[in-house]
């Protein structure tokens, strides 16, 4: 998907909204007990109620491959039940020497035809270029993380920079705002605005918001830019606001209080 093209999506649904596949098959409602593939039923009916409300859907592939063959299988095919037009996310946290790297980039762009894919830069420009090399798909760089363990090494400093900083600033050689985005976590606020002055031009993928603790006017309030420049994911907060029969219509109105949020923000 081309920048155009996604900016115009967030213009049309008046949302920034990227729903996370996070679906634990030890989660599902017991209404889906039957079913062959309870993830998958779980995933279209998720889908198939919150696809106009949002911009974007990430699954978290280690929900899928965590089983095996099977759960490859329902990834596969919860990518069929997506609307062309809505961005996709593989949240895979790649991030290998070249050559595997490479390997990677085909499994999930060409193979799987996601639009983008979460990349780890700890090994540098040669783990991340191979992703960069396919037209009209996206690497979403770690830049900033929600987890209380970012604090290990995103905010080491050197020569007076956190290595975040470094980070955002170096790999904008690599790339540009229309094949690369940075993860930024909701959870850290105080810091948007100042990583917004490091990258003004380039999306942000933000989660953290809702189970997490962060709020959908502080990141607005931060990192917004001129063509909103923002994804802001919740996964659990969606995905389980209910675990009986109507878990999808609860799925729904969370997604939409979220949406309505977005709305106030958006000419």
């Amino acid at each position: 998907m081309t920048r155009d093209s996604l900016v115009s999506q967030i213009k049309d649904k008046k949302s920034f909204l990227c729903v996370g596949l996070d679906s634990d098959l030890q989660r599902m409602p017991a209404c889906l007990s039957g079913e062959k593939d309870p993830v998958l039923k779980f995933n279209q009916e998720i889908v198939a109620a919150t696809h106009d409300l949002c911009i974007a859907y990430k699954p978290n592939v280690a929900f899928y491959e965590s089983r095996g063959a099977e759960g490859w299988k329902t990834l596969e095919e919860t990518m069929k039940c997506i609307p062309d037009n809505v961005f996709t996310i593989a949240d895979a946290k790649r991030g290998d020497i070249g050559n595997t790297s490479r390997m990677y980039a085909q499994a999930f762009f060409k193979n799987m035809n996601f639009d983008s894919v979460t990349v780890a830069p700890y090994m540098g420009v040669d783990s991340v270029a191979p992703f960069l090399e396919f037209d009209d798909k996206w690497v979403i760089l770690l830049g900033l993380t929600s987890n209380k363990g970012s604090a290990d090494f995103q905010m080491l400093k050197s020569e007076g920079r956190n290595l975040y900083e470094e980070v955002i600033t170096r790999s904008q050689k690599w790339g540009s705002p229309d094949n690369l985005m940075y993860v930024i976590g909701a959870t850290h606020p105080e810091k948007l605005a100042q990583v917004r002055s490091l990258a003004q031009d380039y999306f942000f993928l933000v989660p953290g918001v809702g189970a997490q603790g962060g709020t959908v006017e502080d990141v607005v309030r931060s990192g917004m830019n001129d063509q909103v420049g923002l994804l802001v994911n919740s996964s659990r907060g969606i995905l389980y606001a209910s675990d009986g029969p109507d878990f999808a219509e609860a799925a729904r109105a969370a997604a939409l209080n979220l949406k309505k949020k977005m709305e106030e923000f958006i000419v």
